[in-house]
């Protein structure tokens, strides 16, 4: 089930490095990234029927998307662009590993990376590394993951993008970090320091009977807002600071809807050390689907 990285790239129409690659991440650092994300935001839940459709259309043109797989397979029946981008999957067409020691995969990806945490520090790319405390804001449950195992993956434009639980867990805190919003593509992470500890993100960290994991939502370029079912759109902030977000008593089973990218962006997995045990396959440039078994848990 895995395909080199180049194979994922031309499927979802990355981007290619060398001088183009370079320009890319300048351009990066110049445009106004959270301004040109909430354009984005806005285009994408216009709910004018030509309009909606152009985008869709012009879309489907760019990336193949499977929507045989979709609750509503017409994707000129969704009310907006956003409806149609985080559109829902048929029943049972994710089966969730069943073993309740297996980490589901909580999404359709590429891995980016995957290993241990070592040193306080996670791999982002061949030879870049970036760290936990900064990953994860220097919250005072950081130092739980010191030595433990991660998982990053990666989710094309044309990939389903709702995010949902590894494992039956029971939610214990949801923090908002305000920060940058890089794409977060091959290219762009073998190019930006601390890449993921630089973007805006949303950590979640949740209670299991194979003890605490955490599970962060990664913004990105375009990425119009970030979601859960327990809090809703979290993301854009009306102010950007750091902010513990209040949310009900939350208990999720396994393979249960966790929350949502409205536009595409990357998940973060962490465990604490001596637990997980990620497949031979789980690595840089394989392919994933939700619901797979991605290791097992001790």
């Amino acid at each position: 089930m895995s395909v080199d990285g180049a194979d994922a790239n031309r499927r979802g129409g990355g981007t290619s490095g060398g001088l183009g690659g370079r320009l890319f991440i300048w351009f990066q650092y110049v445009i106004p990234q959270h301004g040109l994300s909430r354009l984005v935001l806005a285009a994408t839940r216009v709910r004018t029927a030509w309009f909606k459709n152009l985008i869709i259309r012009g879309f489907l043109k760019l990336y193949r998307v499977d929507m045989s797989e979709a609750a509503e397979s017409d994707p000129y029946r969704y009310g907006s662009f956003n409806e149609f981008f985080t559109r829902a999957l048929k029943p049972g067409a994710r089966p969730v590993a069943s073993d309740a020691a297996a980490i589901a995969s909580p999404v359709d990806g590429c891995v980016s990376e995957a290993g241990m945490i070592d040193d306080g520090r996670l791999l982002q790319a061949k030879g870049r590394y970036y760290r936990l405390a900064d990953l994860l804001a220097a919250q005072p449950w950081a130092s739980r993951f010191e030595g433990g195992s991660f998982a990053t993956i990666y989710l094309a434009p044309f990939n389903y993008h709702r995010v949902h639980m590894p494992l039956h867990g029971e939610l214990r805190e949801t923090v908002y970090v305000p920060g940058r919003l890089f794409s977060v593509n091959a290219v762009t992470a073998q190019h930006v320091p601390g890449l993921f500890a630089r973007n805006e993100r949303v950590l979640t960290l949740f209670e299991t009977a194979y003890g605490q994991f955490a599970l962060v939502l990664v913004g990105a370029l375009n990425v119009g807002s970030m979601a859960t079912v327990w809090a809703g759109d979290i993301t854009p902030a009306a102010r950007r600071r750091l902010t513990k977000v209040p949310g009900p008593p939350t208990t999720l089973a396994k393979g249960a809807e966790l929350g949502r990218f409205n536009m595409g962006s990357t998940v973060i997995l962490l465990f604490e050390p001596n637990r997980a045990h990620w497949q031979p396959r789980v690595r840089a440039g394989s392919l994933v689907r939700l619901g797979q078994s991605l290791g097992m848990l001790q």
